[in-house]
């Protein structure tokens, strides 16, 4: 035997110590893990949409393209469908968000026959022009969303939201 020993109170206060430590590990780890997670994940943002739209068969007249992505909401995944109205103006092919500025509500291009072209809101009479601006005295307060738009191999593919620059 050697002439260290460990006395009660000490191997009291080595285990109640260790054991303290041990529990207090398990309440910080998961409080660690909650900051530092959001830094550690990879973000989507900025990722393109393939739809099923050809570049070729876009006109100057809008038409309604839908695209699928995929949801991650903490544990559950969904497929949403969105929709966007594209258009060629010239060269370049604009891509517009159908939600109104004023309640969410959808708009339809030449939904109002005395507005024949224009974005027309049924919700409240909302009207927009083809570039996206909200008519003057109508109540949307702001212009329609765009997105950014990109080709792959003859196709159309679709971003995020940007504001809209009137193009």
């Amino acid at each position: 035997m050697s002439n260290n020993r460990v006395t009660r109170r000490q191997f009291l206060n080595y285990t109640l110590t260790g054991v303290g430590g041990f529990m207090a590990a398990g309440m910080l780890m998961p409080m660690v893990r909650f900051a530092i997670d959001p830094v550690l994940q990879t973000k989507a943002e900025g990722d393109f949409i393939l739809t099923s739209q050809k570049v070729a068969d876009i006109t100057e007249e809008p038409i309604s393209v839908n695209f699928t992505f995929e949801q991650v909401d903490a544990w559950y995944k969904s497929d949403v469908t969105e929709a966007a109205w594209v258009y060629k103006s010239g060269d370049q092919i604009v891509a517009l968000s159908p939600v109104c500025k004023h309640l969410g509500c959808t708009v339809n291009w030449a939904g109002d026959s005395e507005h024949p072209e224009q974005f027309f809101c049924p919700c409240h009479l909302g009207r927009y022009e083809k570039n996206g601006q909200n008519v003057a005295g109508t109540p949307p307060l702001g212009p329609l969303d765009q997105y950014e738009v990109a080709e792959k191999d003859g196709f159309l593919m679709i971003g995020k939201k940007v504001p809209n620059t009137f193009s």
